[in-house]
């Protein structure tokens, strides 16, 4: 199997696991998912780790419209980070976009992001085991 195969192979088991994990809003049409594709400098792997972890963190206690952000990296090139991202609606995600801790995260890791990639997506379907 390819690597973009399993990938996406991945991002699906993820995308069926959260949204039947959380019952409430896996019917839920108004739903805005997003997959970031990032790539970071090696030098600051590290870094860009502590500072998405802090912003993950944060946006998902503190705002109720973020439904789901998943982020992990390729086992082997570990600069290449995906984000699942899960929201409410696009007004949950026009308003993440405002808040204070993701304009932290964006300043601070603006020089260790080499590339970043968003695709909205719309998932087909979910199946997961309780």
């Amino acid at each position: 199997m390819s690597k973009q195969k399993l990938l996406r192979l991945t991002i699906g088991i993820i995308v069926s696991s959260i949204c039947f994990g959380n019952n409430s809003f896996a019917q839920d049409k108004k739903q805005m998912v997003r997959i970031a594709k990032i790539v970071v400098d090696s030098l600051q792997l590290e870094n860009y780790k502590t500072a998405l972890k802090e912003n993950v963190e944060a946006s998902v206690s503190k705002e109720a419209g973020v439904i789901t952000l998943y982020a992990v990296y390729d086992k082997e090139k570990p600069t290449h980070v995906t984000v699942l991202e899960i929201y409410a609606d696009a007004e949950a995600y026009k308003a993440h976009l405002q808040t204070d801790h993701f304009k932290k995260y964006k300043t601070t890791v603006a020089k260790m992001v080499s590339s970043l990639e968003l695709t909205d997506v719309i998932p087909i379907a979910f199946a997961s085991k309780k």
